[in-house]
């Protein structure tokens, strides 16, 4: 594997940007989609930035991904929105959706948006991000196709379904982005590259032993759930509940296609001062809870962080020296602008 060489964010960004409009996308939705790709690699999280450029690219030519389409709005109230993704850019319409969920929040106190017909949103912290920049607690999660056996079963059945929740806290945010698998797959991936096992349990290899092999878990598909049977519980409820709400497909659907597109989507988003929450007092609050984190003892060797602190730490280091990018994906990407 080739060593990691660093690039400026805005380098990364425009020649992304540039890419997808040579890939049919117009300057908007490309400056959009570029900076979320690049944003994800700025935080470290390079396995939902800019390693799965390529592989959404490949998406786009095989039509799964459509760099023309918009949303459609289907259904609405006051505080909650159903959108038709129409097979878009799966990022797109998630930034899309979240900017719909804090502007009704914006006006209602809370907002709510249902996507059916999306497509993969790449990092999901990103939406995060997005509502705790504009003073909201935010929720989203969305489904996959089948990637995580349900808890005694021997085949993948259940999604990864990505949950994350936000709150604001001063210049940064409280972020917890998670999928239902201890490992997510693009984790697990770069883990395999390297040829390195992963430093827990990560699934199951094909006798249904816990294995850190991430070569014997993505070849089954058999990642291990976060919690066990209640992570595998977890997952089902969340799938219900964007399928069910989006009037979507469900995990059980996406797998019946073979390849993962269509998927469903929700957003959610409370924002504090309609609520009429002080926005400072909640910080005092989160600044409370997050000291006393911090003061925690610990095991020797280990140390307490709390969710979103080592992506924030890592953008202030990657927007100073610039973003590690792996040197053989960053090849490949600037072939594709010739």
């Amino acid at each position: 594997m080739n060593d990691n060489i660093r690039i400026p964010y805005k380098q990364l960004e425009s020649t992304l940007q540039a890419i997808l409009i040579k890939s049919g996308f117009d300057a908007e939705k490309a400056a959009v989609c570029a900076s979320l790709f690049a944003r994800a690699s700025l935080d470290g999280v390079a396995s939902h930035g800019l390693n799965r450029f390529p592989s959404f690219l490949e998406q786009v030519r095989k039509g799964h991904v459509k760099a023309g389409a918009m949303p459609e709005k289907e259904y609405s109230l006051p505080v909650m929105e159903r959108w038709n993704g129409n097979f878009g850019p799966g990022m797109y319409n998630a930034h899309f959706a979240m900017n719909r969920a804090i502007d009704m929040a914006a006006e209602n106190g809370i907002g709510c948006v249902a996507m059916n017909r999306t497509n993969h949103w790449m990092r999901a912290g990103n939406y995060g991000w997005q509502a705790a920049a504009a003073g909201c607690i935010g929720i989203c999660f969305t489904n996959t196709i089948p990637n995580m056996p349900a808890w005694g079963g021997s085949e993948p059945k259940l999604g990864n379904n990505p949950l994350v929740i936000s709150i604001p806290f001063g210049k940064e945010a409280v972020v917890l982005d998670m999928a239902m698998t201890q490992y997510s797959y693009g984790k697990m991936s770069i883990f395999e590259k390297e040829n390195r096992p992963m430093p827990h349990h990560a699934g199951f290899d094909q006798q249904g032993d816990l294995t850190k092999d991430p070569v014997h878990v993505l070849a089954e598909q058999l990642a291990l759930p976060i919690g066990l049977w209640k992570g595998a519980g977890l997952s089902m409820m969340l799938d219900l509940m964007a399928a069910g709400l989006s009037k979507g497909k469900s995990t059980r659907e996406i797998g019946l296609q073979g390849e993962e597109y269509g998927i469903s989507q929700l957003f959610f988003c409370f924002h504090l001062e309609k609520l009429g929450i002080d926005p400072l007092e909640m910080e005092r609050k989160v600044a409370g809870v997050l000291e006393d984190l911090k003061a925690s003892a610990v095991f020797k060797g280990m140390e307490v962080s709390y969710p979103g602190e080592k992506s924030y730490e890592r953008r202030k280091e990657n927007l100073a020296s610039g973003i590690p990018v792996d040197g053989e994906i960053w090849n490949t990407v600037l072939q594709m602008r010739e």
